[in-house]
């Protein structure tokens, strides 16, 4: 009988040249996944590229439109100073659901609460997607009094008047602490008022932020935010590199985390994968600072209280250092759980779980 034994150099090479095959057949995998990839983003490029040069899209993405459209909503700002906040705001309130339902971002809101809350019936979910309307107008007309409602918070009684902070002992020890620090947080309540608050009591943070499309707005929309923010560092290249020099410099970053991103790491969000913004186990990760979260709720008698967590006990490694795409799941957790508390008051208008609809079952 003839056997080969284990050392029988003709098995071994049969052996390597099948891990090499497999290798092959690996790395040829990856090459059709990265063709179909830059494929799909050549062809969305493409589309927005023929948009623009449509007529339509010309007209819309015109200089003069935007400037228009810019005037129209500083107009809007004074008249929203002119009539009072609470007033504003309720007309807003009332105006917005009639016409957000015409809009795309309608049809995005209603299929996300009918996958995240499949046990209510179908009335119930458009009461609540009205009241995300709502809550929306209510906190853009609320711009022009952010100034306002960060002078009215009392630091010496924190739990009384028009804006109220739980856990403000844990926002002074960030502040006081002598270290840099990061603080998460949503858009859900008025998500501006964290950072207008954090400025009246000496927590300024340098916050990354996507601003609106068109510039003149995002300029006006910046005057309103003027003073909150030691700096607003822009989404997109070169921004990671920003914040984290900031925490280098043992400064405060302020994040909100709720979007989708699409490089991002793949977290179950609502029970549904979702693409998740991973900066805050990155950064805490790399400089080992305290990570706290914060949101601003809106109350029925047209206050708000704002919550911040203390500094979270995130997992770490094998190694003692904090492991990252753990504590993204930590982080992302506790979006969802403050988001299940007040469902009407977050912006499901995103589109938040569009790879988790395409790829479900290729992914788990």
């Amino acid at each position: 009988m003839n056997e080969r034994s284990p050392d029988d150099p003709t098995e071994a090479g049969d052996r390597a040249a099948k891990k090499l095959k497999r290798e092959a057949r690996r790395r040829a995998r990856e090459a059709r996944k990265r063709r179909r990839k830059e494929a799909r983003k050549a062809a969305r490029k493409a589309e927005k590229q023929r948009r623009r040069q449509s007529g339509f899209g010309r007209i819309t993405n015109s200089d003069f439109l935007k400037r228009r459209v810019a005037g129209l909503v500083r107009f809007i700002f004074k008249w929203d100073r002119a009539m009072g906040r609470e007033r504003a705001s309720a007309i807003a309130a009332g105006v917005a659901p009639t016409v957000g339902r015409l809009s795309r971002e309608n049809r995005v809101a209603a299929a996300n609460l009918a996958a995240a809350y499949p046990d209510k019936s179908e009335a119930e979910r458009a009461k609540m997607l009205t009241a995300v309307w709502g809550n929306l107008a209510r906190q853009t007309m609320e711009y022009p009094f952010l100034q306002d409602l960060a002078d009215a918070f009392d630091p010496s009684n924190p739990h009384d008047g028009v804006v109220m902070v739980d856990g403000l002992d844990h926002a002074y020890a960030l502040r006081d602490g002598g270290r840099a620090g990061i603080i998460f947080g949503a858009h859900l309540g008025n998500w501006e008022l964290v950072a207008a608050v954090g400025a009246r009591i000496g927590l300024t943070l340098t916050a990354l932020y996507r601003p609106p499309a068109n510039p003149y707005v995002a300029e006006e929309i910046e005057r309103l935010r003027d003073g909150f923010y030691d700096q607003m560092v822009v989404s997109g290249r070169g921004a990671a590199l920003k914040i984290a020099s900031t925490l280098a410099r043992g400064r405060h970053v302020g994040v909100v985390i709720d979007q989708r991103i699409g490089a991002g790491q793949l977290i179950p969000f609502f029970g549904r994968p979702s693409l998740s913004n991973p900066v805050i186990g990155w950064l805490a990760r790399r400089y080992e600072c305290p990570v706290h979260g914060a949101y601003a709720i809106r109350l029925p008698d047209g206050r708000f209280r704002i919550t911040m967590t203390p500094a979270l006990d995130l997992p770490r490694d094998a190694d003692g250092k904090i492991d990252a795409e753990e504590a993204n799941i930590v982080v992302h957790g506790m979006v969802e759980q403050w988001i299940r508390e007040n469902p009407e008051q977050w912006l499901w208008l995103h589109d938040r779980w569009r790879y988790g609809r395409r790829r479900d079952k290729r992914q788990y």
